[in-house]
């Protein structure tokens, strides 16, 4: 886009829901030209405008590599994400974007790779996810440790039967119920059932405060360096462009400055940010 801050026209093409309170929107920009030029990174997020409503900022939850369309996954919690959910396909809504930093992807090429998740925290992850594997003889061992509330809120269900195919995918629920066999507890909890070498792995992560805090905390006493730490803050956003302040933290604005950091850029304020 030559201007990100005009919003463009876009279609809901299809709606699928995830979890209960969950749904991926798949979207393409009314002008197939801008459709085919738009580009962006994994860990990038756009503003997302429902008309008469307003907007907000939400992650980019697919691949790079797709040019058709783009897709976020979104939970509905307010104003926007309340008219979002009542919009049916073939909708118009506006998208301005794509906004802020990105995975670091390059780094990650030839190395092993933990990918850490929380509830939703794990859409952003998703573009990370499947650009490995559609390379994935360019990175050692991958691993997902994903946690959920329940079964139910699992996101991307048939997706994860597929990614067991490729890499290492162990997950976890706060409460199980009469369907679910897997195990229960928290996602740090997960850390016994896998080795890692924190010399040689970088660790992605998403998710609640309260897991980023407790697994940031895990990795640091398994010997992971700070630069191999990283986060998206994304959930922290409000207006996606440093004006309204709501993300800002120690005088970095999580939407301009991020919201993708790593452990060594926000140690020094992680109690407050995590």
């Amino acid at each position: 886009m030559k201007n990100p801050y005009i919003p463009k026209l876009a279609i809901i093409r299809r709606i699928k829901d995830e979890t209960p309170n969950t749904r991926t929107f798949r979207l393409s920009f009314k002008d197939p030209d801008l459709q085919r030029n738009f580009k962006f990174s994994p860990g990038q997020f756009i503003e997302l405008t429902v008309f008469n409503y307003g907007e907000a900022p939400f992650s980019i939850s697919s691949s790079p590599l797709e040019r058709e369309y783009l897709e976020t996954t979104i939970r509905v919690a307010g104003t926007v994400t309340k008219a979002l959910f009542s919009l049916k396909e073939n909708d118009v809504i506006g998208i301005r974007g794509p906004f802020g930093n990105s995975w670091p992807m390059g780094k990650l090429k030839g190395e092993d790779v933990l990918i850490i998740a929380g509830g939703i925290g794990l859409a952003p992850l998703r573009p990370v996810i499947k650009q490995i594997l559609s390379d994935r003889d360019s990175y050692g061992e991958v691993i997902l440790l994903y946690g959920a509330r329940t079964p139910k809120d699992l996101l991307y269900k048939e997706e994860l039967k597929e990614w067991e195919k490729q890499i290492d995918v162990h997950l976890i629920v706060d409460v199980g119920d009469e369907t679910w066999k897997g195990r229960t507890g928290v996602v740090t909890a997960l850390f016994d059932e896998i080795s890692v070498d924190p010399k040689s792995t970088y660790s992605l992560q998403c998710g609640p405060p309260i897991m980023m805090h407790f697994v940031t905390k895990k990795l640091v006493e398994l010997g992971f360096s700070g630069d191999r730490i990283v986060f998206s803050l994304e959930r922290l956003m409000k207006c996606g462009m440093g004006f309204c302040g709501h993300c800002m933290i120690s005088g970095r604005y999580v939407c301009r400055d991020g919201p993708v950091f790593n452990y060594s850029q926000i140690s020094n304020f992680l109690e407050v940010a995590l």
